[in-house]
């Protein structure tokens, strides 16, 4: 695959040609391809809930969490058109050697798992130097733009690299992964010998594959249940393959993540009500409760009818832009974790990434007037 790197941000170091860019492009193959083309609408509908796992060390203490959602949402793209997809949130959030750690997920998929756009940020707060990663995929016309930026301390490192969208089929993305894997424990069955795309931990194009280590019996709370284990392999060129372990339901549900190499794992603490594959969700019934008031004063009544309406007007908007809670949640995370002097700024920093393009300059602002954000783009010389 061909790509085009550059570099952005203030601070940014030059970008040295990766050396990818000499060699044959990668490509899935046909058994990876056949397998996204046969994914079924209505089994993943089938898919769509939440969950929510321990992370515990290898002495069995807790570090922390992890919770994965997926679940029906709306997408705008760069041209403002509106269409449905699949809203994919996760994050984890505990402690290594007692230093705090998180990772937020937030993934925009169509119903065949192609990736509309997707947004990564992991942090580490070193007693030292302080780490935090970000990572965004964006479809743009006919190529995905990546962007890649890596903060210790106060430098800042910022990539971007551009794929041919045409070079991107059998692209498996980590929120598409998430699903994936529910796909297989529903179906009990693993792509033979199939090899698909996928990026490792450096941003860089690999192949990816998933082989089944069959059905298991594990413990879970009280009760005893049979798990479908998936060993998924990211084959990075740049280093060792990087292996991780799931233990799935028959529904889905995970139940067990072992990262191989990795002290201590993930673990359902609690068993699931588990879906038959029958079993078909029914729309949900929001009833209107009656009005109840002690003095029939027509005002009073108007006031109680008026927030009524407001009320259900919100609680539906939300439910069809979860995403909005999705980032309000982890932008809350974050602002509490950093505890910025400079609240507007940090925002303004933080939901930059998410911009497709710079909102146009008011015609009226005075050009004189300093703008409380600092620039997210580059600086340009001038003349």
């Amino acid at each position: 695959m061909s790509s085009k790197h550059q570099s952005t941000g203030p601070r940014a170091k030059d970008h040295q040609p990766s050396a990818r860019e000499s060699s044959p492009p990668l490509e899935a193959n046909a058994e990876a391809i056949h397998f996204l083309n046969n994914l079924q609408q209505e089994e993943l509908q089938m898919l769509l809930f939440s969950e929510t796992l321990a992370m515990v060390s290898d002495t069995g203490e807790p570090e922390g969490e992890l919770t994965i959602e997926v679940q029906r949402g709306k997408y705008k793209d760069e041209f403002g058109v509106m269409s449905h997809c699949l809203l994919v949130h996760a994050f984890s959030q505990g402690f290594v050697d007692k230093m705090l750690c998180g990772i937020s997920l937030l993934g925009y998929l169509s119903w065949d798992l192609h990736i509309m756009e997707q947004h990564t940020q992991e942090f580490i707060k070193l007693h030292i130097l302080p780490m935090e990663r970000k990572m965004s995929l964006v479809r743009q016309d006919d190529q995905l733009v990546m962007t890649r930026s890596v903060k210790e301390g106060e430098e800042v490192k910022t990539e971007v690299t551009f794929f041919p969208w045409s070079s991107t089929v059998g692209f498996v993305s980590e929120a598409a992964n998430l699903l994936l894997l529910r796909v297989m424990a529903w179906r009990q069955l693993v792509p033979s010998n199939a090899r698909f795309l996928a990026l490792d931990t450096e941003g860089k194009l690999c192949y990816s594959t998933y082989q089944a280590l069959g059905i298991q019996t594990i413990q879970v709370g009280h009760q005893e249940v049979d798990v479908f284990i998936v060993e998924q392999t990211v084959h990075s060129d740049e280093g060792i393959p990087g292996s991780c372990q799931f233990y799935l339901l028959s529904d889905g549900h995970l139940a067990k993540r072992i990262q191989v190499g990795s002290p201590g794992c993930c673990m359902i603490t609690k068993m699931p009500i588990l879906r038959d594959k029958d079993e078909i969700e029914p729309a949900p019934v929001f009833e209107k409760k009656p009005l109840v008031w002690e003095e029939d004063m027509e005002l009073y009544s108007r006031f109680l009818g008026r927030k009524e309406e407001l009320r259900v007007s919100h609680n539906s908007y939300l439910r069809q832009h979860p995403e909005a809670q999705a980032l309000i949640s982890d932008f809350l995370l974050f602002l509490l974790l950093r505890r910025p002097a400079d609240v507007v700024t940090f925002a303004a920093e933080y939901f930059g990434p998410f911009a497709k393009r710079n909102p146009p300059t008011p015609a009226l602002r005075s050009s004189s007037r300093p703008s409380p954000f600092r620039s997210l783009d580059p600086e340009r010389p001038t003349d």
